[in-house]
């Protein structure tokens, strides 16, 4: 394999979901979260795609239709998630309620980097220029979007219940994991059954989905500790 292919296509994945990392992490202006630890979420993103891909095979051998594109999206929403809570969730740093979210973000973003940089690979090896820049926007604005989307619904989930009793947060993020795969499941099933001229309505679900996202930062924000629970 040509190495400038390669690094062509690890450059297209990589950078377009480091701007939205920025994007993101700026909601904890005030108390931001180290970097060692936002770049070990990064990678921890890039590792669950490496532990996903044979699963994922081994899934489309055995099954089929709309079952495929359901586990699909519980290996992905789950192997984040599994590999978050055994990393940078358990981490000291994170000792509020937005940070959750911060780190499923980030944690959804080198997933999406990794999985953008496979996508484009393809395309350059075989010269196709045009192609690989409209591949690289369609998964900037859509795919991308929704790793965010659906990993920041369990982060939303773990932030309303960070000062609950371990057995509650345990419930939510477990509810939380629920709604992600139901989101991610959802576009997925769209996207494949969707002619190219409705993809950009199933992508308005997802922006105005992040648009919720937003709103819901802004409520975690003001969360506080209830001396009483």
């Amino acid at each position: 394999m040509d190495l400038s292919v390669v690094i062509y296509a690890a450059l297209g994945g990589i950078i377009p979901s480091l701007i939205w990392v920025w994007f993101w992490t700026r909601e904890d202006k005030k108390n931001p979260e180290p970097l060692p630890l936002i770049v070990a979420a990064f990678l921890v993103g890039m590792v669950a795609v490496v532990a996903v891909i044979p699963l994922q095979k081994i899934a489309l051998s055995v099954l089929a239709g709309t079952t495929v594109v359901i586990v699909w999206a519980a290996l992905e929403e789950g192997m984040k998630y599994l590999l978050a809570y055994f990393t940078v969730l358990r981490h000291r740093a994170n000792n509020e309620p937005i940070d959750p979210m911060i780190y499923m973000i980030t944690v959804a973003l080198g997933f999406a980097a990794l999985e953008n940089t496979l996508f484009l690979i393809d395309p350059l090896m075989t010269g196709e220029v045009v192609e690989s820049i409209l591949t690289g926007n369609y998964r900037f604005l859509g795919a991308t979007l929704l790793h965010v989307l659906s990993s920041s619904v369990i982060g939303l989930m773990l932030g309303l219940a960070f000062y609950k009793h371990k057995v509650v947060r345990f419930w939510f993020g477990f509810m939380g994991l629920i709604l992600a795969i139901i989101l991610h499941g959802s576009f997925n099933f769209f996207i494949l059954n969707s002619e190219s001229g409705e993809l950009m309505r199933v992508f308005a679900f997802v922006w105005i989905g992040l648009i919720l996202l937003l709103i819901a930062f802004e409520h975690v924000k003001r969360i506080k500790r209830n001396i009483n629970v």
